[in-house]
């Protein structure tokens, strides 16, 4: 018999995706770190019980650390279960670390999870150096899309 040539678990893993943060910052900068988790919150993880909204990170004594990240208690765990709030260690380089720091210092700009996946078996979470919104901004954006989606339906009837 061949081999399978899929890839294993990685496939059916679930792609949390924090979905307002593109439209409420403006995306600076993305870096992949991986993120320090107990048994049962991988597990969990795996299981999709996880919610992003209202995430974000720190950096705090040279570590960064991802808090508000709500992993809720994996069903079939003991009473050594996990604390669904508690703060995740994210793993950076130290130079990493330190240039993140110096960004985030800049008035207005935070670190934000765009999104947790699971890459070679382990948990990592994309993180964002960004910007909020005005609601200038958005307005604009909703107006370039709109204007992009009237061109396209513009030029499939035949017009300019």
């Amino acid at each position: 018999m061949a081999k399978d040539t899929k890839k294993g678990s990685d496939q059916q893993a679930p792609r949390l995706a924090n979905k307002k943060a593109r439209f409420s910052y403006e995306i600076l900068e993305t870096i992949e770190a991986g993120m320090a988790l107990m048994g049962t919150e991988v597990k969990s993880l795996r299981a999709g019980d996880a919610s992003l909204n209202e995430a974000f990170a720190r950096v705090v004594n040279g570590q960064v650390l991802l808090m508000n990240f709500q992993i809720q208690p994996y069903k079939m765990g003991t009473h050594a279960n996990h604390d669904p709030k508690r703060p995740k260690q994210l793993l950076l380089h130290k130079r990493e670390i330190k240039k993140l720091f110096a960004k985030v210092q800049i008035k207005g700009q935070t670190l934000i999870p765009l999104a947790v996946y699971f890459k070679r078996g382990k948990a990592k979470v994309e993180l964002a150096l960004a910007r909020g919104k005005t609601h200038g901004d958005k307005r604009h954006d909703e107006r370039a899309k709109q204007d992009k989606k009237d061109m396209s339906r513009a030029q499939r009837r035949g017009g300019y």
